[in-house]
């Protein structure tokens, strides 16, 4: 169309308002209906036949010059055959859909008229077409996604829905120039026309089609956005739903609808639907753990499900047991034609070799994540060009994200390890394997030593690819990457590498202060004594031995057993003459003792770790076995000791300064505060007490050492309680349980009593 030849509905509606005539108006005029002309101004319908044209130029009153002006715009859009009406073009769906209630609605928004498209004849020049790509992993249900909403749909949209294969996981798919063809024939253009107008002309043909018409495209599996761009009309009221394994990032001005697994109600609900409501009702717990095993993917659960629909005679039970099995799970997840694996294949297929060999080795990955820098040590790419290919197996939908840490889930994970095994040789692997643990475990020292006396921020010689340059980052990071540097600290254990294992727990252990409720120090400290006994060091064996002896008093609660323990590391500090360790083996033992009620004992070993703290000089210890004292007193109810004690510890680490390692200073204060709050609370004084309270859950704040916080909150919380105020103290033991993660899990349990005992009266 040249730039002086308008279209017809704008121009029918251009000429209607310059004759001052309403739609109902030129309706009565012309004798043509009131919707005719309305869906003729907005481009619903294709131009009109010419005596359609006549009548309305009768009822505007047009001249010669207007009239001929109305007929050129008609015989421009109103090509034989062109008209779309009719066009049905969608596979069968599925009759068992389930879930994705979110993404429909989304849908069904996108797709509603205009606002302003009421029938007046406003908005339909500026009408523009909606895009919206819906992307996700292989085998989530992108394609059955856009079926079901396109076939709800399907009445909104009266001038044709069609559905496009672009084949885009095909080694080679078809090219957006055939595809444009394959459109325009569906939608009536003949072969005479195409052939006429030539290739070069295919694509402004294709927009005007679609451009006057209210039409659903579904571009189902596209390869990318360079297939996917000539595809997108420029104008109209089209709404194009683009399925992808890839996110299609380069697509400017589209709703992007990422598409993830379903959650367990959904897949429960899903393979009941397919196995049948007696078979599901009667194994309820195993079809949770299919579910689960599946993944909750929805292309493994259909295969699943399918599996036991032609297979009466198989339990639940039955596919759960075989399920199980890791290096057996992708093999057992086929159905017939429909292979969970295969699905995988076809986007592995399209990855770079670099990609590929990145996808294949983050298999190896212990944890349920990663950083780019612990994925960089397994192909030995340096940190930027890990990001790069980390990015491309996101683009592909083969690797998922949470904030900066990249997942590849259970199902692809198995994949993975299966092309790691057939791909690469049994020496290589372990080379990557043993580059990442290596790595993993240099850098928890250096992060770890933050929290250390004598040590703190890394040293100048140290060049690493993780930000620690705090002591808050180097939390993050030990955090984040927990399950990961724990599993090579076991086997770096099972390796014979005793000496690492020891490094490694020895930097960790006043950072187990920080994240005491962890749930593993256990295993850190017992590999530990393990290795330093297999080194023959009695030094490092009561060193590590009075560390395990901790985890199992305090994060297992197990104080009896905890005994066993420190009277090993006393042993052993004795043989190395060490008397640091002996106080270390006293205090723990005294501790243990107090929390059985067991009180002479408890006495005597605190005595006795005081004067050996002293004798050594060392201010850290003797802070700790001050507050061991204080805790005896008030195990025996002298409180008013206890109270002096609290205040000793606090005049010491004031007087101490910055011999005292901050994090450990906070620990202590903390300690001494909440000690003091307590004591004074039971001696009557609540003002005091909840001023003492109230400062130790700030400091453990600011510390973020959410264990301890946890503590001190029901402590606070008990206090106001006593004192009568009860809507602070509610407030307390609210903020107790929704610490989350880290807190005191038996502290966390008192404080749901304590507020159910509220409710309650």
């Amino acid at each position: 169309m040249s730039a002086h030849e308008a279209a017809f509905g704008p121009l029918l509606r251009e000429m209607r308002r310059a004759k001052s005539l309403t739609i109902e108006s030129l309706a009565d005029a012309s004798g043509v209906s009131v919707r005719g002309i309305g869906d003729l101004e907005r481009g619903r319908r294709a131009a009109p036949q010419r005596r359609t044209v006549a009548a309305l130029a009768d009822g505007l009153g047009l001249d010669d010059t207007e009239r001929e002006r109305l007929l050129a715009a008609a015989r421009v859009g109103r090509t034989p055959g062109y008209s779309p009406v009719g066009v049905r073009s969608f596979p069968r769906g599925v009759d068992d859909f389930v879930g994705r209630a979110d993404e429909l609605a989304e849908l069904e928004k996108l797709a509603r008229p205009p606002a302003d498209d009421d029938g007046s004849g406003g908005g339909a020049t500026d009408a523009q077409p909606v895009v919206v790509t819906v992307h996700g992993a292989p085998g989530t249900g992108k394609t059955t996604l856009a079926l079901r909403a396109a076939r709800r749909l399907a009445d909104r949209f009266p001038d044709g829905q069609l559905m496009v294969d672009l084949r885009g996981t095909d080694d080679a798919p078809p090219a957006p120039s055939e595809l444009v063809v394959r459109v325009l024939k569906a939608f009536g253009v003949p072969d005479r026309d195409l052939a006429k107008s030539g290739p070069q002309a295919h694509p402004a043909l294709y927009r005007q089609v679609l451009a006057d018409r209210r039409c659903l495209l579904v571009l189902d599996n596209a390869r990318d956005e360079a297939q996917v761009r000539p595809l997108l009309p420029g104008a109209g009221h089209t709404l194009v739903l683009v399925t992808s394994r890839r996110m299609l990032t380069g697509l400017d001005g589209v709703h992007r609808l990422p598409l993830g697994r379903l959650d367990p109600a959904e897949s429960a609900a899903f393979l009941t639907a397919l196995v049948g409501e007696d078979r599901a009702a009667a194994e309820p717990e195993a079809l949770h753990e299919v579910a689960r095993l599946c993944e909750h993917l929805p292309l493994a659960l259909r295969v699943a499900g399918n599996w036991l629909a032609t297979r009466t005679g198989w339990s639940l039970s039955r596919l759960a047991d075989r399920l199980a099995h890791e290096e057996r799970r992708l093999d057992a997840l086929s159905a017939g034609d429909i292979r969970v694996a295969a699905a995988f294949d076809l986007s592995y297929r399209q990855l770079t070799p670099t990609a590929a060999r990145l996808f294949r080795r983050l298999s190896l990955v212990p944890g349920p994540d990663v950083g780019a820098a612990g994925a960089a040590r397994l192909t030995g790419q340096d940190l930027h060009d890990a990001e790069d290919t980390l990015e491309e197996l996101v683009e592909a939908g083969l690797l998922g994200t949470n904030g900066d840490r990249y997942r590849l889930h259970d199902l692809l994970c198995l994949y993975g390890r299966a092309r790691l095994t057939a791909e690469e040789s049994a020496e290589d692997v372990e080379e990557a394997r043993r580059s990442m643990n290596r790595w993993l475990l240099r850098t928890a020292v250096v992060a770890g030593r933050w929290y250390e006396p004598d040590h703190g921020a890394p040293p100048p010689t140290w060049q690493g690819t993780v930000d620690l340059s705090s002591a808050d980052k180097a939390r993050e990071w030990l955090q984040a990457e927990a399950v990961n540097w724990l599993a090579a600290l076991h086997a770096a254990a099972a390796d014979g590498e005793h000496a690492t294992v020891v490094e490694v727990a020895e930097s960790l252990h006043w950072f187990s202060d920080q994240w005491i409720f962890w749930g593993h120090w256990p295993e850190v400290f017992r590999a530990a004594a393990h290795s330093a006994e297999a080194l023959g060091d009695p030094q490092l064996e009561a060193t590590q031995l009075n560390y395990y002896a901790w985890a199992v008093l305090l994060c297992e609660g197990r104080p009896r057993d905890s005994l066993e323990y420190s009277a090993r590391a006393l042993a052993a500090a004795r043989r190395a003459g060490d008397r640091l360790q002996q106080a270390w083996a006293h205090q723990y033992a005294g501790w243990a003792h107090n929390l059985l009620g067991e009180r002479y004992r408890a006495f005597d070993h605190t005595a006795r770790a005081i004067a050996l703290f002293e004798a050594a000089g060392d201010v850290h210890g003797l802070l700790q076995a001050l507050l061991a004292r204080a805790l005896d007193l008030q195990g025996a109810g002298r409180d008013e000791e206890a109270v002096e004690v609290y205040r000793q510890t606090l005049v010491r680490l004031d007087e101490a300064a910055d011999a005292v390692q901050p994090h450990i200073a906070a620990v202590t204060r903390g300690n001494a505060l909440a000690g003091l709050g307590r004591s004074l609370g039971r001696l009557g004084r609540r003002e005091e007490a909840v001023e003492h309270l109230r400062a130790s859950v700030e400091l453990c704040r600011a510390d973020g050492n959410i264990a301890l916080e946890s503590r001190y909150l029901l402590a606070l919380g008990d206090v106001l309680l006593g004192a009568g105020r009860v809507a602070e103290a509610r407030e307390a033991f609210t903020r107790c349980i929704t610490l989350g993660s880290g807190s005191d899990p038996q502290r966390v349990a008192e404080a749901h009593s304590r507020l159910a005992r509220l409710d309650t009266r």
